[in-house]
């Protein structure tokens, strides 16, 4: 009697365990990438420097070195086109427009650097957009929205100094290690060490220029040999960038220069 309970016991859990080796698993995963990768890839792909959306209607803009476009959910105003123009600059503020003519229309895009709330997001943008549509059978419409400048994906990484104001950068000018900056192009910041202190702060970025902005370090006492403060004041007073041979060469118009070596 005990063997054919032992046996019983056996085929009971050998069939449990084939049933549960049989029971099929869904092992597919949500491949599918988000809407902000894919528009990183646009972004790359086709050199857009500039993003502007709107709601009621919903439109949008993309803005890259060789063309406009302009799509919106009204039907007279789809779609609309044109070879880049350099944008015509305000005297007194940073005010950029657009005048653009095409066989399908017309439209004067103006845009102002001011805060900007996406009004169904409520995400807050750095730029006020406006644009005045005209198309071929003179009707005009008037779209309102937000917009930023697309930060160049190649600014995102590790960057080590390597020279100062024309002059090769040594160890002993700084406290422990050469100073470097980390720029993160996603979310407009940046980090690293000035040479004796560590900072932070925001990166100010649009067609050709860059600027590091709302720079602060900590508070360690420096000797008095070390370059942190001349760092510093070259880092605030860059304007203008240029990436070659794995360098970030920072400018300005006064001749300041600082060049950075990427590392991995």
């Amino acid at each position: 009697m005990l063997h054919y309970s032992r046996l019983l016991f056996v085929i009971v859990l050998f069939l449990g365990c084939k049933t549960a080796i049989n029971v099929p698993v869904d092992t597919s995963l949500n491949t599918k990438p988000t809407k902000a990768y894919q528009e990183q890839i646009e972004n790359i792909e086709q050199g857009i420097y500039f993003r502007a959306m709107g709601n009621e209607p919903g439109w949008s803009l993309k803005i890259s070195a060789t063309q406009i476009e302009f799509t919106s959910l009204l039907p007279d105003f789809k779609l609309f086109t044109a070879p880049h123009v350099d944008p015509i600059r305000a005297m007194d503020a940073n005010v950029k427009t657009y005048r653009l003519t095409t066989s399908t229309g017309t439209a004067v895009i103006t845009i102002e650097q001011q805060k900007c709330t996406n009004t169904m997001s409520g995400q807050e943008l750095p730029y006020t957009v406006r644009i005045e549509m005209t198309n071929n059978s003179n009707t005009s419409k008037t779209f309102s929205g937000c917009g930023y400048y697309v930060i160049d994906a190649r600014l995102h990484d590790i960057w080590v100094l390597e020279k100062m104001n024309g002059e090769n950068v040594s160890l002993n000018k700084f406290a422990k290690q050469l100073p470097y900056i980390e720029i993160n192009s996603t979310n407009g910041t940046f980090m690293g060490y000035a040479g004796c202190n560590r900072m932070n702060g925001t990166v100010f970025f649009e067609k050709g220029i860059l600027r590091f902005t709302n720079v602060s370090t900590t508070e360690m006492a420096c000797e008095a040999q070390n370059r942190e403060s001349e760092l510093l004041h070259s880092l605030e007073s860059s304007t203008t960038y240029q990436i070659s041979n794995m360098r970030l060469t920072l400018t300005n118009p006064s001749g300041i220069e600082l060049v950075f070596k990427k590392v991995d």
